[in-house]
């Protein structure tokens, strides 16, 4: 206890003792006189005594607080001046008044009566934004900044080693990626084994000198299965160079003829190395799913990045897939008491072909089937069919409305989504909430988006159009199959919408499906009617063409005049007419849609991939065919973000 207190803490005895003897004194008055006066002298002499230690405790008080305020002004003064702090003082106009000679050790430059600014244009714009904090790099070292608004003073504590700390850790996670050989069967049957031998030498040395030049591990798993363990900093580097592997392998196998593609599927993110497994599988199957010859790169939070998919997808040789999910098909078809087909909103051609033919599959197997389709929202190009449609009165009494497709489904109907695989662009997404198994058949390149837990999905994007692949499933269902000439007919004009008359994205099985439904009745005559264009239609076309302008060397963008507004597949259509043109790689359409929303139409003969692009902006499709719905913006704004992406993708040599 100080020795200040210890007095005061006497003093008050001595007080107490005072007013206990004037007591005493005054009953001793009262009695004896002379006790009394010999008692008033004692307490003159208490009461003096009483006074001197009051002077005392207030001098030794004073002299405490005395010493203790310049030992607190002296640890203040030693905080401001040598504590590893940083302290900026500045004034209304943001100027630097006075730092602290930490500070000043900081800014080895002559920074007074500068701007804030100055510093670093990030800590303005905290300050102007009122934030009080900040992480802020200065001299290649990290500090915390403290903004103390009202004071108008800045505070930096150096947090550098745990930036790094934290930024090593990041940089050592655990990263994992599975490598698939895309084409090995197809490509290597009837192979000689020397070349063959020869072949896969190359593909593994090209990956081993990837990994060893980027420090990662890798070994071969199986014929065509790559697995490899990376690190976060050797992931990102990768990603800087846009995984140059999946074009060494297909040039180096090039050479010999025989071009072999890869696909990647990476895991990344703060998991345990068994989730890293399954997203780099899931990955994996994205990229397959997409046609192969890329990368995807699928993190915790679902967020996938993609790089490469240059080369269209190769087509299979082999039907056995096709056979496969037709007899799977029949299985599940078999197992319902009915068949819902729904297909995209708007649907085109093919949907609409996918959705006749998906309805033949459960006929023959004795199950009733019905189409989904909104009639009041649907492609002018569908119209004719559609006409034809309602006037075969067997075929059109399977056609019902979205409502009464949710009146009808239960847990024991089975519902067929044909032409697309994103739950937001189908017809009636409650129906997918509703029906618990659900079927994907599909020919567009996977992404993000997708159906959740179907059980069965088949999705081949070397196909030309959905109807092709339902067509093969046509052709391997067991019983006899009789088909309607309108049906035929609708498949058929299907596949030749999608290949453009069998100009682009057709392989030796297009060929083949479409002898099937020769064969089966299809009328090539009424598909020429149900594709006859209307002359309106061909003279707008026209004028979106001939507002088109070259932007890059091969690349060329229409847009629409302000207050024009045209439909989706009319946008398409120009795009298609733009690509015929001399020199022409890449097409680009905008035009504001009915719908409000400003659509972008993109084609490319393969050499751009116009689905990244797409992608960019929100959209999909495939390498050589992909679209766009943009919200809430102006033609200009959709054309600047455009050509903003179309730089990127230059650029980025993607």
């Amino acid at each position: 206890m100080p020795k200040f207190l210890m007095k005061r803490w006497h003093g008050y005895h001595v007080l107490l003792l005072f007013a206990v003897a004037t007591l005493f004194v005054g009953i001793a008055m009262l009695y004896r006189w002379e006790f009394g006066i010999v008692g008033f002298l004692l307490l003159g002499i208490l009461a003096v005594y009483a006074f001197q230690a009051r002077v005392s405790f207030e001098r030794d008080l004073e002299e405490y607080i005395s010493t203790l305020s310049y030992r607190v002004n002296k640890a203040g003064e030693e905080a401001v001046t040598k504590m590893p702090v940083g302290i900026l003082l500045y004034n209304q106009d943001m100027s630097i008044q006075w730092v602290n000679p930490y500070m000043s050790e900081i800014l080895p430059e002559q920074f007074l009566g500068k701007s804030v600014s100055h510093l670093s244009e990030e800590i303005s714009l905290a300050i102007n934004n009122n934030d009080e904090e900040l992480m802020v790099d200065l001299n290649n070292r990290y500090y915390h900044l403290v903004i103390k608004q009202d004071e108008r003073l800045l505070y930096f504590f150096d947090v550098t080693e745990k930036e790094e700390t934290r930024e090593l850790y990041q940089e050592e996670q655990t990263v994992i990626a599975l490598i698939f050989l895309d084409n090995y069967d197809e490509v290597t049957q009837g192979l000689d084994d020397q070349v063959l031998s020869k072949l896969i030498s190359q593909v593994t040395s090209s990956l081993n000198k990837w990994a060893n030049e980027y420090d990662f591990f890798i070994r071969r798993m199986a014929s065509d299965r790559f697995l490899a363990v990376l690190n976060q900093k050797s992931l990102r580097i990768l990603e800087e160079t846009r995984f140059e592997i999946l074009d060494e392998v297909r040039e180096v196998t090039g050479k010999e003829k025989i071009s072999i593609t890869l696909s990647i599927g990476v895991g990344t993110g703060e998991v345990s190395i068994r989730e890293l497994g399954m997203l780099a599988q899931s990955s994996l199957d994205l990229a397959l799913g997409r046609g192969g010859d890329q990368a995807a790169i699928k993190e915790r939070n679902g967020r996938v990045r993609f790089y490469g998919g240059k080369s269209n997808a190769m087509e299979k040789r082999t039907r056995v897939r096709a056979r496969v999910i037709s007899h799977a098909l029949r299985d599940f078809v078999l197992e319902s008491d009915r068949v819902i087909v729904m297909g995209h909103q708007h649907p085109d051609m093919d949907a609409i072909g996918a959705a006749i033919g998906v309805l033949k599959i459960a006929e023959v197997n004795g199950k009733e089937g019905f189409v989904v389709l909104d009639r009041d929202d649907i492609h002018s190009d569908v119209q004719k069919l559609m006409e034809e449609v309602e006037q075969h009165d067997h075929l059109w009494s399977h056609f019902i409305t979205p409502e009464e497709a949710l009146e009808m489904g239960n847990e024991s109907s089975l519902l067929i989504v044909v032409d697309t695989h994103k739950p937001s662009l189908v017809i009636e997404k409650r129906l997918l909430d509703k029906i618990d198994r659900v079927v994907v058949l599909d020919h567009h390149r996977r992404g993000e988006e997708f159906i959740d837990d179907p059980v069965l999905v088949y999705m081949e994007p070397y196909a030309s159009s959905t109807s092709e692949l339902v067509t093969e499933l046509l052709e391997y269902q067991p019983k006899k199959l009789k088909m309607d000439i309108l049906e035929a007919t609708a498949l058929l004009a299907g596949i030749i919408v999608d290949t453009k008359s069998f100009a682009i994205r057709t392989g030796s099985r297009t060929f083949d499906a479409a002898s099937f439904l020769r064969r089966n009745g299809a009328d090539t005559i009424l598909v020429q009617r149900l594709l006859k264009e209307d002359l309106n239609q061909y003279i707008k076309r026209s004028q979106l063409v001939e507002k088109a302008e070259l932007y890059h060397s091969g690349i060329i963008i229409s847009k629409a005049r302000e207050g024009e507004v045209y439909d989706q597949v009319l946008i398409a259509q120009a795009a298609d007419t733009l690509l015929t043109m001399d020199g022409v790689v890449a097409s680009f359409v905008i035009s504001m849609r009915h719908d409000g929303r400003v659509g972008i139409s993109a084609r490319s003969l393969g050499d751009a991939n116009v689905q990244v692009i797409m992608e960019k902006l929100g959209g999909g499709g495939h390498l050589t065919n992909a679209a766009v719905q943009l919200e809430d913006k102006t033609l200009d704004e959709a054309q600047q973000l455009l050509q903003t992406v179309i730089d990127e993708y230059i650029e980025g040599g993607s």
